[in-house]
């Protein structure tokens, strides 16, 4: 079976395991764990800010983002197609009693003429915008890898109205890797990011949050509000140390994306968007058949993916996926459709 449904679907290698088992490890509630120190000052020094904290899931660290930045009631300005928006589970609403106001612009980042539409002045009558939630890369709208410069104008109209700026940046490094840039380009226009460490980096769980000192102080304690607190997770943190080693490695799964979409684009009935980092989206409406019945038939086939909504299914390259995986996906793709 080919796995390309998503990079979260990758396997430990055995040199993360044995680092794992041989993790120094200390209760991190009390902040006595070193390996998880490490891996927080590590993770704070690639994106050049002040401190950072290891949260089990993305999901959590953009629920934990909102709930330190905003007052009960207050507005979250984010993309209609964001992760935060489509598949947090409402978090923002149930766990920050937060509004959602969406943009929609083409690339995912609003313009600066969008941001400013969006946001709102507290008064008598309305709580007022509490935070912009940016993504990147953007995962819905096919993995795109979105310029620190993009993010920056959209971040200072924001900043010029004391709006904070969240960065949902679980395949952060798949954008720095793609366009060229550290990591702390970006993180240097907003005021706290999320990154993952499970997804195209290879840990089997975890992501980091990272900000300033008072940030990541609140971040702690409403990370243990949500259960977050963990004992000995210097296990975990010794994989994703090990997971910060894969970040240039991420450029094959990006060439191994391209080559995996333009071999589905010459398949009669699949048209594939040049994929900008490890997301490929196609579109098989051509082939006579739903994304579920194609995915179905793909799975029957050897090869899963994932149904994307209007027609499309979607496919991840990841460090599980070599290039003879790409080749055969590809063969064993055209009989389906044949």
């Amino acid at each position: 079976m080919i796995d390309l449904r998503s990079d979260t679907v990758t396997k430990p290698s055995e040199e993360m395991r044995a680092a794992m088992a041989d993790a120094d490890v200390g209760d991190d509630v009390y902040e006595e764990d070193p390996t998880l120190a490490e891996l927080e000052s590590r993770a704070a020094e690639m994106l050049g800010m002040d401190a950072a904290l290891f949260v089990p899931s993305g999901t959590m660290g953009n629920q934990i983002a909102a709930r330190v930045h905003t007052e009960r009631g207050q507005e979250a300005v984010v993309d209609v197609q964001s992760h935060v928006y489509k598949w947090e589970l409402a978090g923002f609403a149930q766990h920050s009693e937060l509004q959602v106001r969406t943009f929609d612009a083409e690339r995912g980042v609003p313009t600066p003429e969008q941001v400013a539409d969006a946001l709102v002045d507290e008064d008598l009558h309305r709580a007022g915008t509490g935070l912009l939630c940016l993504e990147n890369t953007h995962n819905s709208r096919g993995g795109l890898a979105i310029a620190p410069e993009e993010l920056g104008a959209a971040a200072d109209v924001a900043h010029d109205h004391g709006v904070p700026v969240h960065l949902d940046g679980a395949r952060l490094f798949n954008a720095a890797v793609a366009l060229d840039e550290p990591a702390s380009a970006f993180a240097d226009v907003v005021d706290s990011v999320m990154f993952c460490l499970s997804k195209g980096l290879g840990a089997p769980v975890g992501s980091m949050l990272v900000g300033d000192e008072e940030f990541v102080a609140d971040a702690r304690r409403v990370r243990k509000l949500l259960g977050g607190g963990m004992r000995q997770a210097g296990v975990l943190g010794a994989a994703g140390l090990h997971a910060l080693e894969n970040v240039e490695r991420l450029a094959t799964d990006h060439e191994r994306a391209r080559l995996l979409a333009a071999g589905l684009d010459d398949v009669d009935g699949i048209a594939v968007q040049e994929p900008e980092t490890n997301i490929v989206v196609a579109d098989v409406t051509g082939t006579g058949m739903t994304e579920d019945a194609f995915a179905s038939a793909c799975e029957d086939a050897g090869v899963r993916c994932s149904g994307f909504g209007g027609g499309r299914v979607r496919l991840c390259t990841h460090l599980d996926v070599s290039r003879n995986d790409v080749d055969e996906a590809i063969a064993r793709i055209g009989d389906v459709v044949a």
